[in-house]
């Protein structure tokens, strides 16, 4: 009797829950959020599984075809342009070493100028900072042409270190690491000053180890940024076995002389595994992203 009730009890407070609208309204602004991202992606895949001459037909579709497998094999192992020399394995190859490098250089470079201003004492490292910083209003459109005769002067055109070297200065770099540099207690300079510890020595032992999760963050937003670039490989790279993903899109889509037409099917897929590796470091290094840009304890 005593279950039965019981029961009874919990089917009406079941009934008579209130429903949570602001809890609803949330997920249907998260669940429009997440299809506006999602869906354009999946219209791209499908469409990458059509035939290029019903692409040109019909334009973007949402159905299935029966030429995924046929693009996909064009797409990274099939060579195309004037030279033959872009297969999807060499581009994704020159745009994972891009971004990586990317990261890497501004990372490495960003720590060291923080390190500087932060524990050297220079007499005018708050002027140096806010001349680094001020360096964020002049993105690399206000500086290509300069940076390019400079590259081209060098004898660096069609070289992975013309493709990176121009691209690492990073103000952004610099300034989290010089707030992260500037949290550090005081009481670890000193121990460390005390154990015998020198600079290259307090740099390598201990900060390095200290700004792992902040070099996690810092590493996504800096290789997704230099995998997407787009303008500056353009510019320096005219050998097609230099060319990125994207880079090589381009080109691909541009295809469309005499009886040849312009490859979509192939050009689409390669967009969709352009967006697959900054989504697989995002996924892999999230939680040290969260950690790197929010946690103070040291």
């Amino acid at each position: 009797m005593t279950d039965t009730l019981t029961a009874q009890s919990a089917a009406t407070h079941v009934r008579h829950r209130k429903i949570k609208w602001n809890t609803v309204f949330d997920h249907l602004v998260l669940i429009a959020g997440s299809l506006m991202m999602i869906v354009p992606l999946v219209l791209v895949f499908l469409t990458a599984s059509l035939p290029d001459t019903e692409i040109i037909k019909e334009g973007l579709q949402f159905k299935l075809g029966d030429q995924l497998g046929p693009n996909f094999q064009k797409a990274m192992f099939e060579s195309s342009g004037f030279t033959n020399e872009n297969t999807g394995m060499v581009m994704l190859k020159n745009s994972m070493i891009l971004g990586v490098g990317f990261a890497v250089g501004k990372i490495v470079l960003g720590m060291m100028a923080a390190y500087a201003l932060v524990y050297f004492r220079l007499k005018f490292a708050t002027f140096a900072f806010w001349i680094i910083f001020t360096t964020l209003l002049l993105p690399l459109e206000v500086r290509i042409l300069p940076s390019y005769e400079v590259i081209q002067g060098l004898g660096l055109m069609n070289t992975y270190t013309g493709l990176i070297v121009p691209l690492i200065a990073s103000a952004t770099a610099t300034f989290f690491f010089r707030q992260f540099f500037r949290s550090v207690p005081e009481e670890l300079v000193e121990a460390a000053r005390i154990d015998g510890a020198g600079p290259v020595k307090f740099f390598v032992d201990i900060l390095v180890p200290l700004s792992q999760t902040m070099i996690a963050a810092m590493f996504i937003i800096m290789f997704v940024f230099g995998w997407n670039q787009y303008l500056w490989p353009t510019m320096i790279t005219t050998d097609e076995g230099m060319f990125t993903l994207v880079r090589g899109i381009k080109q691909i889509v541009q295809d469309f002389e005499g009886s040849n037409i312009p490859e979509y099917g192939r050009a689409n897929l390669l967009a969709i595994i352009a967006v697959l590796p900054p989504v697989a470091i995002v996924v892999f290094f999230q939680s040290w992203f969260v950690k790197g840009l929010t946690e103070s304890d040291k």
